[in-house]
C-alpha cells in the first residue's frame, strides 16, 4: 500500500481517529521513508481495544497483558503500544519519529535495523 491507499483505508475504518495512532511501517510511508507497506500497524487506547473486543474481534493477549487484534487483511491493532507522543499529520495520529525509532530499536529484526538507518539518515537531513 502507498500512502493514499493507507489513507483510503483509514477513511473506511470505523473507530475514532483520537483512539489509535499509525505506528510501523505505515507510519514510515506517511512521512516518505519509504514507497510502500504490506499493511498498517496501529497502537490502540484501552478504550478502543475494549470496543473491539465488545464487537466481536478475537484477540491474542502478550506476555505483557496486551491485546492485539486483526481487522480484515489490512490493519492489525496492538492495545496501548506506543513510544513518545503521536502527532497529527493529515488529521491522523501517527507515532513521532523519536518514538518510531525506539520502536524499531526495540524490535531489532533485520528490517527493523534497514528501517533505523533510513530513519535516522531522514532525521539528520530534516534536522529532526
Amino acid at each position: 500500500m502507498n500512502r493514499n491507499e493507507i489513507y483510503e483505508q483509514l477513511r473506511k475504518f470505523p473507530y475514532d481517529p483520537e483512539q489509535y495512532w499509525i505506528i510501523t511501517g505505515a507510519a514510515m510511508v506517511i512521512y516518505g521513508l519509504r514507497e510502500q507497506t504490506h499493511d498498517i500497524d496501529m497502537g490502540c487506547s484501552k478504550e478502543m481495544a475494549d470496543l473491539l473486543e465488545r464487537d466481536g474481534y478475537q484477540c491474542v493477549i502478550s506476555p505483557k497483558g496486551r491485546r492485539s487484534f486483526r481487522i480484515g487483511e489490512l490493519i492489525e491493532v496492538f492495545e496501548n503500544w506506543i513510544c513518545d507522543e503521536p502527532v497529527e499529520i493529515e488529521g491522523y495520529q501517527v507515532i513521532s519519529l523519536k518514538g518510531l525509532l525506539e520502536m524499531k530499536r526495540g524490535l531489532g529484526r533485520e528490517k527493523d535495523l534497514r528501517d533505523i538507518r533510513l530513519i535516522e539518515e531522514y532525521m539528520k537531513e530534516n534536522e529532526v
